[in-house]
């Protein structure tokens, strides 16, 4: 935690000064702990509760009330173990209106589950910690990459000349604050272990689905298919199970933090558009991780180095806007028509503004490159803010009218 400051924080300790309770989502092992730990330690002081503790869960599962009750504040640990505290906060906060009073941590997105979800509307602060994002991890400030790329501004900095090598580094590295420092066999122990154990408790508490073997088996294919559009049927043929249950762990999984699921974008532009989602694992390491892939594999085969960038670039944006101003403003897509044109990224305001990313594992943009991001801006005028394809070479290319190739790493060095 001191090596790697969170960017989220202060949003934390914001949201705890105007909300009565807030909840910090993210995937196990993604630093919630420890942050919330810190902050009632210091900022704001808080007794501090894992439900992990068996003693504690038991405690709270027998008597949410007086589990709640008695503490100027308190920090919950793991809250979606117990489903029952949040009726009983509701009770407490309803009573007494002070800011902060609970800072409560979840692995499951508790926002999907329909006790939880219910029961404390209007009542929260909801923020997502992922995994450590590259700001984080070359030590940068949080910076105004998303908010720059609105103002329709590609970023102006001179970014390191990091190389395809060093670029590979970086993704098979991942975010994960325990597996960041290992070398290369530990990570995989980590992840391994991930897949298996932690995954497996806590799909063995979601009520939808009771089996974590298949879980962990689905989470290696869809990691096999991570950047391809979801093909439900695919999946469920190599796994001898039918399309509706491989539907159901996915969204378990997704819940869970370890998938993001990235809609297609079809902002009725007139034409013919493919519907279909597409995958993401929400961390690069544990995807190189799952599907076998290192350093060397990333530098020297393309089709395997084209989807993994794409993710890396998917991850790093969703990071950015978790603890970004705009944030809650922005949604993800990706985008494909079936004239065979495609965005990888396409980050969608409120307003309706665009800025969208293409990503490529080369050191050479090419104009082929642009073709879908011209689409883009042509159907949608002043809506589409700026374009970018995002490479391995040191320089930035001006490519036309509102579009740009910029290095991969200008997406943390402005």
């Amino acid at each position: 935690m001191s090596l790697f400051p969170r960017h989220i924080r202060p949003l934390v300790i914001d949201a705890l000064s105007e909300a009565r309770v807030v909840c910090l989502l993210g995937a196990r092992q993604s630093g919630k702990t420890t942050l919330t730990q810190s902050v009632a330690e210091r900022e704001h002081p808080a007794r501090y509760v894992s439900l992990d503790d068996e003693g504690a869960l038991e405690l709270a599962r027998a008597d949410p009330t007086g589990f709640v009750m008695g503490a100027e504040r308190l920090a919950i640990d793991e809250v979606q173990r117990a489903p029952g505290l949040l009726l009983a906060i509701k009770r407490v906060v309803d009573s007494d209106n002070a800011r902060g009073r609970f800072l409560l941590t979840g692995s499951a997105n508790i926002l999907t589950h329909p006790r939880i979800a219910d029961a404390l509307p209007g009542r929260v602060a909801y923020l997502t910690l992922w995994p450590l994002s590259q700001r984080e991890l070359v030590g940068a400030s949080p910076g105004n990459f998303l908010e720059n790329a609105f103002g329709g501004r590609p970023p102006g900095v001179e970014a390191p000349p990091i190389g395809r090598a060093g670029y590979a580094e970086m993704v098979v590295r991942g975010g994960f604050p325990e597996a960041v420092g290992l070398e290369a066999p530990g990570r995989r122990r980590f992840f391994a272990g991930y897949a298996d154990s932690i995954l497996g408790r806590e799909v063995d508490e979601l009520a939808s689905v009771k089996d974590s073997e298949t879980a962990a088996e689905v989470l290696r294919l869809a990691a096999a298919r991570s950047a391809a559009l979801t093909n439900l049927s695919s999946i469920g043929r190599e796994l001898g199970i039918d399309h509706k249950t491989v539907a159901n762990h996915l969204r378990v999984l997704e819940q869970l933090f370890v998938l993001v699921r990235l809609p297609a974008w079809h902002s009725n532009l007139g034409h013919r558009v493919i519907r279909t989602a597409k995958l993401h694992l929400a961390d690069p390491g544990m995807l190189c991780s799952l599907i076998g892939v290192d350093e060397e594999r990333l530098e020297s085969e393309g089709e395997v180095a084209g989807s993994v960038f794409e993710t890396f670039v998917v991850t790093e944006v969703l990071r950015q806007m978790s603890f970004s101003e705009l944030g809650p403003l922005l949604r993800l897509h990706h985008y494909r028509d079936r004239n065979g044109h495609e965005v990888d990224l396409v980050i969608e305001h409120a307003n309706g503004d665009v800025v969208a990313i293409e990503v490529k594992a080369s050191a050479t943009p090419r104009l082929r490159d642009v073709a879908g991001l011209r689409i883009l801006r042509d159907r949608l005028g002043k809506r589409f803010r700026l374009g970018l394809v995002l490479h391995l070479g040191p320089d930035s290319i001006p490519l036309g009218d509102r579009i740009e190739a910029v290095p991969l790493a200008s997406l943390w060095s402005d």
